[in-house]
């Protein structure tokens, strides 16, 4: 039987519950979601006459929560228009309507006696067949199914995401004692495919996987701050980007999270792992129970490890909690000559041999982290999973760290990880020198595209399961290169269709990548069938690079800078009417050139996670690279509808003079950046490539023709000169904007309108664009955009606009 999830019960809906609620509402999912009955009035209720027995009340808490969640920031939902696909309820009146569902997620209180109560419920009412499941971030599967019906037995397990549930992708499984085999592979697939997750298959142990080994390499830090005597600040930037992990590292993220909620986890281990080689490490140190005491949770209660605070003069300042004394302090820098030996290598994996070597306390550092990281997480094996890979899944889909422990210890080598554990008083477990003895030097190997690991009982390299859906582009770089330039890497996807993969910084959008896009477009022209554009970066393209139009618009080299705004516009236009069918791949930053570049393609296959926005208005220009001209392009082809043309023409306006960035694909729809006739998006990144390819094959295969260039975008002259012109009057007389953003409005206002015609005419897009580009040109020679630009330069941002 094809089993389909059209309609789900969350029975919970603090934090987690209305998160996982908003998350399937995300992909299309009907959500029914259920919490308690209120027992007493609130001094509101009662003014209103209200009673205990009305919906309102009856209903109170499910629905406080859900409009918390909705309002938090970031948001769990990728478009609020998605939180109707969400009814609430409670626990008394509604219960019986989980009859209709297909699939129900307990998130309450972590408590068993509780969750066996809602279980019994819940039994009562379900029908045969229907998914149940518990997001317990550490109670035994097997404990909270006892008793229950075969039925429930067999369709029950437990289904952990990690909070934010929209922003985390780990989906931990974890079988119970009954759980059949039919359901372990359902949940793995609708994970991976539906919900976008990285999805694992755990054993039901202690804290399961990501939260076993997480916890311990937070637990380890702490106790290693006191041994090394640094202070938060320092490990913070030890275990931030550098080591490709968030922003956040340590104690920020801790601060983010709760330190309640870590706590509860830690004492859940140190509780339930005693025979644990690193139980002591689980124990909290003295500075964690005195800020329990005083109730330094974090963010959630105004102070932790940081806390804003403010001067006498006005302004804020973050301070820092000195781990000795408990008292606050101005934050101290940190710098090692270590860290500066990275600054050059921009590959994150390429550092680790590096950072162990250092000779400063930084290097020690390293030294005795991943040490005692690669012991623990080699000792797990086979405890709480069978297969390595897990475990690295498990820390970068959770924990957001861009390599796994295996990862990282192949990056430093297998050999020499074990030198640098003996070294630090650590061992690693038996099957390590086996897999070494046995020839294998590796957790990891590449072979014609895919990764394998290396299989423990079977003593030898393995395919990685689920691949098939995947293109990894690290894994196919070199063998299917066609071209690469300093910026682009050209690789032949198979099937006839190319990938332009941007290899610039941050990549921006420079001359090398529009060279490496012109020269991809011939070659797709004449030997293969279609173009994707698609990344594995963090960012598809912070945008063009305006260290480079710095520099010439300083120098007053105006007609080298025309130039290159004419070749970025052609550039973008050969994207368009290539005689070959062009996809781009956009995801997480898609700004300014980025964007442009994703405006003319024949067909955007955008992560979901994708924040996509026309931002030139912040430098002090307009986009020049086309992107004014398309919007005024696609305002255009709205005209045909009920509303009058000047509220079309006045929305895409604004979405560039307001430097409107999508907060998730779906909402790049609102903006007109994206086009529901068209343009599609995808929930899982690790698929998002092999989609667009599949796309860019399915246009060329089913008649794919180039496009004819457009004559009949109608601008509307003066009448939306005038207008604009009046607006930006307003705004500069009400003091919302500046001279020289009544400027900057007022030039692409002039390009929307077509120029000062008379009245609405028909026109050209190469009328649009030599419009666009005299008006990016004459800002360029303000002095005012020369100070933004050069503003950005100085803050280390000179390649995004």
């Amino acid at each position: 039987m094809k089993r389909r999830i059209n309609k789900v019960a969350i029975v919970g809906s603090g934090i987690m519950g209305s998160g996982i609620a908003s998350h399937f509402a995300n992909i299309g999912v009907e959500v029914l979601l259920l919490d308690i009955v209120p027992r007493e009035l609130t001094d509101k209720e009662k003014s209103k006459g209200l009673t205990l027995e009305d919906k309102a009340v009856r209903n109170r808490l499910v629905n406080d929560s859900l409009q918390a969640s909705l309002k938090s920031k970031p948001s769990p939902i990728y478009s609020q228009s998605f939180a109707s696909r969400i009814h609430t309820g409670n626990l008394e009146d509604d219960i019986a309507k989980v009859s209709e569902v297909d699939w129900i997620i307990e998130v309450v209180v972590e408590r068993l006696d509780i969750k066996k109560k809602v279980f019994e419920q819940l039994d009562n009412h379900r029908k045969k067949g229907t998914l149940i499941s518990s997001n317990t971030s550490g109670i035994p599967i097997k404990l909270m199914s006892e008793g229950r019906s075969e039925d429930f037995q067999k369709h029950f397990c437990g289904t952990h995401f990690f909070n934010p549930a929209r922003y985390l992708r780990l989906f931990e499984i974890i079988p119970g004692p009954e759980t059949s085999k039919e359901v372990l592979e359902f949940m793995n697939e609708y994970g991976e495919k539906f919900l976008g997750k990285k999805s694992v298959i755990a054993k039901d142990t202690a804290a399961f996987i990501g939260n076993r080994v997480g916890i311990f390499s937070i637990m380890s830090l702490f106790h290693m701050v006191d041994e090394l005597g640094m202070t938060i600040e320092e490990v913070d930037k030890l275990t931030g980007p550098v080591i490709g992990r968030p922003k956040s590292a340590t104690f920020r993220t801790v601060d983010v999270v709760g330190l309640d909620t870590l706590v509860h986890v830690a004492n859940g281990l140190h509780q339930g792992v005693p025979s644990d080689e690193k139980h002591d490490l689980f124990a909290l140190p003295n500075f964690i129970n005195s800020m329990m005491d005083k109730q330094w949770l974090g963010s959630k209660s105004g102070q932790g490890f940081y806390k804003k605070v403010k001067g006498d003069d006005g302004a804020s300042e973050i301070q820092s909690l000195d781990l000795k004394t408990l008292e606050y302090r101005s934050a101290k820098k940190a710098n090692y000559a270590t860290l500066e030996l990275t600054k050059s290598i921009d590959n994150v994996v390429d550092r680790f041999k590096v950072l162990v070597g250092g000779k400063d306390k930084a290097g020690e550092f390293y030294r005795k982290n991943f040490s005692s990281l690669f012991a623990y997480v080699s000792n797990r094996i086979p405890e709480i999973t069978d297969e390595l890979y897990k475990i690295d899944d498990a820390m970068k889909a959770g924990f957001g760290w861009q390599h796994g422990p295996f990862q990282i210890w192949d990056a430093i080598g297998v050999e020499k990880g074990i030198e640098m554990m003996k070294a630090e008083g650590e061992e690693p477990a038996a099957w390590v020198r086996e897999m070494l003895e046995s020839g294998s030097k590796s957790f990891y190997t590449v072979k014609e595209g895919n990764t394998y690991y290396y299989d423990i009982p079977k003593k030898e390299h393995v395919k990685v399961p689920g691949q098939d859906a995947f293109i990894i582009l690290d894994n196919i770089r070199e063998s299917k290169e066609v071209f690469k330039n300093t910026g682009v890497v050209v690789e032949d996807l198979g099937d006839g269709i190319l990938n332009v993969e941007f290899r610039s910084k941050m990549n921006s959008i420079g001359g090398d990548v529009l060279d490496g896009l012109n020269k991809a477009l011939d070659i797709a022209e004449k030997d293969y069938q279609g173009l994707v554009v698609a990344n594995n970066g963090a960012n598809f393209s912070v945008g063009a690079n305006i260290g480079m139009i710095f520099m010439m618009a300083v120098e007053q080299e105006y007609d080298e800078l025309n130039m290159a705004i004419k070749y970025f516009q052609d550039t973008m236009m050969r994207m368009r009417y290539s005689s070959i069918p062009t996809v781009a791949a956009p995801h997480a930053m898609t700004l300014g050139g980025g964007c442009e570049l994703s405006l003319h393609a024949d067909k955007v296959v955008a992560a979901a996670e994708t924040y996509i926005g026309l931002v030139e208005f912040g430098v002090g220009v307009l986009p020049g690279g086309g992107g004014s001209k398309e919007m005024t392009l696609r305002a255009s082809d709205t005209y045909h509808k009920d509303d009058v043309e000047l509220n079309r023409l006045r929305e895409h306006f604004l979405t560039i003079a307001m430097a409107k960035v999508s907060t998730s694909a779906y909402e790049a729809f609102d903006t007109n950046i994206l086009q529901k006739e068209k343009d599609i998006v995808v929930v899982n990144p690790d698929r998002q490539l092999a989609i667009a390819k599949k796309h860019a094959l399915l246009m060329a295969e089913t008649g794919y023709t180039q496009p004819i260039q457009r004559t009949d975008i109608k601008v509307l002259g003066k009448q939306a000169l005038g207008t604009f012109y009046v607006g930006t009057d307003q705004m500069y007389a009400g003091k919302y904007i500046s001279e020289h953003d009544k400027k900057i409005a007022n030039k692409l206002a002039y390009v929307m309108a077509g120029g000062d015609l008379s009245g609405a005419s028909y026109v050209t897009e190469q009328y649009l664009l030599d419009l666009e580009r005299e008006a990016f040109l004459s800002l360029t020679g303000e002095r005012k955009t020369l100070e933004r630009l050069e503003h950005m330069i100085k803050k280390g941002k000179p390649l995004r606009n």
